[in-house]
């Protein structure tokens, strides 16, 4: 099974850049259109939060347009940029969008995809109005239940925000509510292969609670890599990248491995394949 998974486009209304810079919608276009060349193709996208920029229904729409164009089936978790309702209004096919778990009077999309190799469970970690996340005692009694209910089947999750720390100083200072709880609960659960994040514009990876947590860098615009505690809150326009998550059985194990797509912005910027010849292994 290969999954493909996109984050972070911040798209704006058509014709706008993204805080002056970046040309947004561009920058989508040309990553769905190397989702859509990849051989194989993709058995499906995940898109983990971030799809647009200020939750504009224009902004929706002009999205819209843009992801009917992928051949594969996608699917969302909302991020703090994201406006719920409009992302429900807007893809109204996407019914799993329609359920969730209620914390605190609020609605959170938390959902599950069965029919798979590889069991999908998505994790909505918004509240409106917040740039951090978390996850609330509902949730995560829905999360262990959820798990519970299958412990032998390979699981991975997918949500926005990472539950855990970067280095990142600008972003570490908003801490992932109830992060203690969620780590202790993944624990407990070695069917997790893999919980897959978004919202740090960078790819990053960590050992969490005896899986493999990561985050996905993005198609709008990168974070400046800059380790410093009291580093400014900037962004470069490096190029957007995907990841490619494959879960295979290589050498007799089944293991569930990740690889970086970096998207071209212009034909021949990163050219090949070109095959190998004369491969020498000194003695």
């Amino acid at each position: 099974m290969l999954i493909a998974q996109i984050s972070d486009f911040h798209l704006k209304p058509k014709g706008t850049l993204a805080y002056g810079v970046a040309d947004t919608e561009i920058s989508l276009k040309r990553a769905i259109a190397y989702l859509n060349s990849l051989r194989p193709l993709p058995e499906l996208v995940l898109i983990t939060g971030d799809m647009v920029d200020e939750g504009a229904q224009e902004s929706y729409s002009l999205l819209q347009q843009i992801l009917s164009l992928l051949k594969v089936p996608f699917f969302m978790v909302p991020g703090n940029h994201d406006h719920k309702k409009s992302l429900q209004e807007t893809f109204p096919d996407h019914r799993y969008l329609q359920t969730g778990v209620e914390e605190q009077g609020r609605p959170y999309f938390c959902f599950t995809l069965e029919s798979h190799s590889l069991r999908l469970i998505g994790l909505d970690t918004v509240t409106p109005g917040e740039h951090g996340g978390g996850l609330g005692a509902t949730q995560l009694a829905w999360l262990e239940q959820t798990l519970e209910a299958q412990p032998k089947s390979p699981t991975l999750l997918f949500m926005h925000h990472p539950p855990f720390a970067s280095a990142i100083g600008h972003m570490d200072g908003e801490v992932f509510r109830g992060w203690q709880a969620f780590q202790s609960l993944i624990s407990r659960q070695p069917q997790v292969e893999r919980i897959l994040c978004g919202h740090l514009h960078r790819p990053i990876f960590r050992r969490y609670a005896g899986t493999l947590a990561s985050c996905c860098p993005a198609v709008g615009m990168q974070l400046t890599l800059d380790l410093r505690e009291e580093a400014p809150s900037t962004f470069t326009m490096e190029p957007q990248s995907i990841m490619l998550h494959l879960w295979t059985e290589l050498w007799g194990e089944k293991t569930l491995l990740t690889h970086l797509g970096v998207v071209g912005e212009y034909p021949g910027q990163y050219s090949g394949p070109h095959p190998f010849f004369g491969v020498v292994s000194p003695e």
